[in-house]
């Protein structure tokens, strides 16, 4: 082998192992490269794992959602390395308003984004407008390497003004709805990744689940403290802000406060004639109109304060980025204001800065006016809603006028229980309802000794009915041109075991108010029939003495009523045509069609029906037409001002025509002076009722007078004094 050969193998060797090494060095680059990019690949999925599970813990931990968001929006951003980030409110599934800008913010630099922050304030993005609203629309992450150069950004000039290019937004999901769009910025283009995107869905689904549950456990406090039917506050959440108000007025006496009480007026007649359905329908449209009246701009015109209601969307005014969050779980919390999807909300309380609407319930409702500086303001509007009411109610084709009588108490009193003012104010309310219904009424401490007064007289009135304290007295029916007494009309009194007598005024309204008129009125009932039945055994005449007995409204719709006339009647032996049952004018409009029933089957028992202080109520010629009636008693003030007023003259000379035609018999009653018979007697009315020829007397008494040929001589010589007694009648 030649040395030149020789050489040239060697040459050729040393390639072969230069090539070998070339091929095992670049093996080892590429085995390098590969385990640098699967090191570096885990680590950033590693990072994406650690930033989906610090989210999903706070997210399980935080008690804000909003902080939540919060927090999310700086981790992602520190993630990324991104500037900005944003929340976006989805106004609800088909609100046209698409997405809403809030108030939750991140950016690393508060100096730069002023311009941005603006723009997204007024901008409100519909469905697939923009990236975030594409990102609503599609119910998916996306990216936009450059928002600059993307024809559907509607911020692309602030963005780029402040230099912002890649984009980055993705939903927070609720099941199938987005409940919001987080929307994130870099200062530099850049193309889309994966991976990234995949990690951000993760995110919104965590994030979707805190919302989720925020909803439900707002469900459940809603429902704990507002009406199921109206959706307004309920009376623990009135009475909690109620005592807020109270608490407050006496840290500062200058934040006055006050609360309305309000009851509709007859409000039992809806349900009782078009049902329960139609009253819930009624009680949804007042509580509408309540609410209509308190936003109005010349009341309540300042709406917020208070909690804020779930699903109210956070006010958006972001001029400098937030400092990162605390970890909301922690309690700390960087914002006020809670937020979820308006979408299935449920009605919400009507809060106002000054104000806060509630239902108790059935028919009542109040008003808690808070920071008020005077007391007439609460007047102010409680005229308000008076006005919004009476305008008339279309419920299931029916026209109905609805009115209310509102109590007023306020702070001014000087209260230290929230409950007290509330109890004041229901006393007002009842005040009010007392002295003519519709009409609105401030309370005073005169009502709360009333109260405790009427209390004190409900309490006596169950013992005396229980120890038979009370005893009839009997004013005599005269007839006018013989002056002779034909019957008596029964009227209860209250004599105390002492012997003191409770004149009726002191304990009607409240035995009628109580429920106990029906016991003492059933009483009256056997009573008077009992009477009647001896007396028209000790005195027989040929037309036999009648009973008048007043029926109240509330033993007018107990379903026995018929029974216990006829057991009455039955146990005394009368003869039926002698009882005469009285009623007002104001018990048959409550439910006509039961009225007719009832005064019917009275009348198939022989019954007598008068309508009492007839001309005082409706005074409908349709009922007269309608009901079964034998008598009209004209009332007493008619009578009397027959001297002083000739209009007065010409009503009862109006009615005697009226009850003649129609072929009944007139009572006149308030014959008072010998005047006021004589004109009567002249006019043609058969029958009169007064001091004039006698004062309720009790059953010995008008026992005697049955004895006697006639009252005249002695009633013109000895009734004069006793005129000032004429309210006892």
């Amino acid at each position: 082998m030649t040395s030149g050969a020789g050489s040239d193998e060697v040459q050729a060797t040393l390639r072969r192992l230069e090539r070998r090494l070339e091929r095992e060095r670049k093996a080892r680059l590429e085995a390098e490269a590969i385990a640098e990019k699967g090191l570096r690949q885990l680590y950033v999925r590693q990072r994406q794992v650690d930033l989906v599970k610090t989210i999903a813990t706070v997210a399980n931990e935080s008690r804000s959602v909003v902080d939540t968001l919060r927090f999310s929006i700086v981790q992602v951003c520190h993630f990324m390395g991104w500037s900005l980030g944003h929340v976006y409110l989805c106004a609800g599934p088909e609100d046209p308003l698409g997405l809403v800008p809030t108030d939750i913010w991140f950016g690393d630099d508060a100096d730069r984004f002023p311009e941005f922050c603006s723009a997204t304030e007024r901008t409100r993005l519909p469905r697939g407008v923009g990236l975030p609203g594409r990102v609503l629309e599609s119910g998916v992450p996306a990216w936009l390497a450059d928002v600059t150069a993307d024809p559907n950004f509607p911020r692309a000039e602030a963005a780029r003004r402040c230099g912002l290019h890649a984009a980055l937004a993705f939903p927070v999901l609720v099941g199938s709805e987005v409940a919001a769009v987080l929307e994130f910025f870099a200062v530099e283009a850049m193309d889309p990744d994966a991976e990234t995107l995949g990690t951000m869905a993760q995110i919104g689904t965590q994030l979707g689940r805190v919302i989720e549950r925020k909803r439900a456990e707002d469900r459940l406090t809603h429902d704990a403290t507002h009406d199921a039917l109206t959706g307004l506050a309920n009376r623990a959440l009135f009475l909690d802000r109620l005592r807020h108000a109270v608490a407050s007025h006496r840290r500062n006496p200058s934040r006055g406060f006050a609360v309305l009480f309000i009851d509709l007026d007859r409000f039992k007649l809806v349900n009782d004639s078009l049902g329960h359905g139609a009253g819930d329908r009624l009680i949804v449209e007042v509580s509408d109109r309540l609410q209509a009246s308190l936003r109005d701009q010349d009341t309540l015109a300042r709406p917020g304060g208070g909690p804020v209601d779930t699903g109210q969307m956070p006010v958006s005014s972001p001029r400098s980025s937030p400092a990162p969050s605390a970890n909301p779980a922690d309690g700390q919390t960087t914002g006020n204001q809670e937020f979820v999807s308006r979408a299935e909300r449920p009605r919400q309380a009507v809060n106002f800065e000054i104000g806060t609407l509630a239902r108790l319930g059935g028919d009542e409702f109040t008003v808690l006016l808070d920071d008020i500086r005077d007391p007439s303001d609460a007047v102010r509007i409680a005229e308000r809603i008076q006005q919004a009411l009476r305008r008339p109610c279309m419920i299931d084709d029916q026209e109905l006028y609805v009115t209310a009588s509102i109590g007023v108490a306020s702070s001014a009193t000087g209260y230290a229980a929230a409950e007290e003012v509330l109890r004041d104010a229901d006393l007002a309310m009842y005040r009010a309802k007392a002295s003519g219904r519709a009409r609105t009424e401030i309370y005073d401490q005169s009502m709360h000794r009333l109260a405790v007064q009427r209390l004190s007289i409900e309490s006596d009135l169950r013992r005396a009915l229980q120890s038979e304290e009370f005893v009839l007295h009997y004013q005599p029916i005269v007839s006018l041109a013989t002056q002779q007494v034909v019957g008596f009309e029964a009227l209860v009194r209250w004599q105390k075991r002492s012997g003191e007598l409770v004149p009726p005024k002191d304990f009607i309204e409240v035995a009628e108010e109580t429920g106990l008129i029906v016991f003492l009125g059933n009483w009256v009932l056997r009573e008077a029939c009992r009477t009647l039945r001896r007396w028209q055994q000790e005195f027989p005449r040929e037309k036999p003495l009648t009973m008048s007995v007043n029926i109240s409204a509330r033993q007018f719709v107990q379903p026995d009523l018929v029974q216990q006339v006829q057991t009455a009647m039955e146990e005394s032996g009368i003869l039926a045509n002698t009882l005469r049952l009285e009623i007002t004018e104001t018990v048959t409009m409550s439910d006509s069609e039961r009225t007719v029933r009832v005064l019917s089957e009275l009348r198939t028992l022989g019954v007598r029906l008068a309508i009492d202080d007839f001309g005082t109520g409706y005074s409908s010629l349709s009922y007269l037409h309608r009901f079964p009636l034998d008598v009209l008693k004209i009332d007493r003030s008619f009578v009397i001002d027959m001297d002083r007023s000739g209009e007065s003259q010409k009503i009862v000379q109006t009615i005697l025509d009226l009850a003649e035609n129609l072929g009944m018999d007139v009572v006149a009653e308030g014959a008072e002076l010998a005047a006021h018979v004589d004109r009567l007697n002249a006019m043609g009315c058969k029958f009169g009722q007064g001091y004039f020829f006698s004062r309720p007397l009790d059953g010995a008494s008008a026992r005697s007078l049955l004895g006697t040929p006639s009252p005249r001589a002695e009633a013109e010589t000895g009734m004069a004094t006793e005129l000032g007694l004429v309210g006892d009648v």
